[in-house]
């Protein structure tokens, strides 16, 4: 078969050659490749010469070579191969930086009726039945600014084996959970507050026991927590324990026992709320009222 003057040869056919097996091993990346193919891209890493007469081994299968995204170009020090690097920094995707959670200061007065925007740590103190967790969760809810509630017996109760019952007594085990949770809600606290979010904890905290006392709880949150005592009769608090169920009913006598503790707050300088004809929307009103109150004129504790 005759060709005519000047026109490119065929490739020849036979195993390896020919457009369906055509060999590039020899043509250099950007050379055109068979007639009418596209050109042969260059690969993305140069072959590397055999050192000392021995042949370059391929890649271990699941390590092949992966090129960067479109339009990034590769970052220092990676190989091209194992998972992409994270981003510069050093940080994963993902990652949210918390600010660093220090002591509660008190808020400026807020300068409209009640506690307004003021980003808040507030402290809902009271016995058993008294409806702190009830109050403080409409409170946090009701609120115009963004609001968190952290309730100690909440977080008590995240420990699901060996758990200190309250039903079992005060003791060694109890009291170590107990400060546990404490500083765990303090944490909670500072965290919440240096993201401007607002936090109202509830616990049931003793007068005349430094274990369970407030000096735990500034010095976990800090002296611009505001402490309220809520403190209804012991008929009201009797009733409310009874609709309790599980570990969170405890027996007449031991809630009568609180109750008569509770009553040394009298006296003590805070704010005190008898809640036993409110309801859980006005007591979480005059608790409005009373924290603007403590804003304006801090209690000394």
């Amino acid at each position: 078969m005759q060709h005519p003057v000047g026109a490119p040869l065929p490739p020849p056919q036979g195993p390896g050659h020919g457009p369906a097996g055509w060999s590039h091993q020899a043509q250099h990346p950007g050379h055109p490749g068979p007639p009418g193919q596209p050109p042969i891209p260059p690969p993305h890493q140069a072959p590397q010469a055999p050192a000392h007469g021995h042949a370059p081994q391929p890649p271990a299968p699941g390590h092949a070579p992966q090129p960067p995204a479109p339009g990034q170009a590769p970052q220092q020090g990676w190989s091209g191969t194992g998972p992409t690097p994270p981003p510069s920094g050093g940080q994963a995707t993902g990652h949210v930086q918390l600010p660093p959670g220090g002591p509660v200061a008190l808020p400026a007065p807020p300068a409209e009726p009640g506690t307004g925007g003021a980003t808040l740590a507030v402290l809902l103190i009271g016995p058993a039945g008294a409806g702190k967790t009830t109050v403080a969760r409409l409170w946090a809810a009701r609120r115009r600014v963004p609001t968190a509630h952290v309730s100690l017996d909440d977080v008590r109760e995240w420990v699901c084996s060996g758990f200190a019952d309250p039903q079992a007594g005060w003791n060694d085990h109890s009291e170590a959970q107990y400060r546990l949770a404490r500083r765990t809600c303090g944490f909670a606290a500072r965290n919440f507050l240096a993201n401007g979010i607002s936090c109202i904890l509830d616990d049931a905290v003793f007068p005349d026991r430094p274990v369970v006392g407030l000096g735990g709880w500034k010095r976990h949150v800090g002296p611009g927590l505001l402490p309220v005592v809520l403190l209804p009769g012991l008929e009201i608090v009797l009733e409310r324990n009874a609709a309790r169920s599980g570990n969170r009913r405890l027996s007449d006598e031991e809630v009568a026992r609180i109750h008569g503790r509770m009553a040394g707050w009298y006296g003590s300088g805070l704010p005190i709320i008898d809640n036993s004809t409110y309801d859980v929307e006005t007591t979480a009103r005059v608790l409005d009222d009373v924290l603007a109150r403590s804003i304006a004129s801090p209690p000394a504790w």
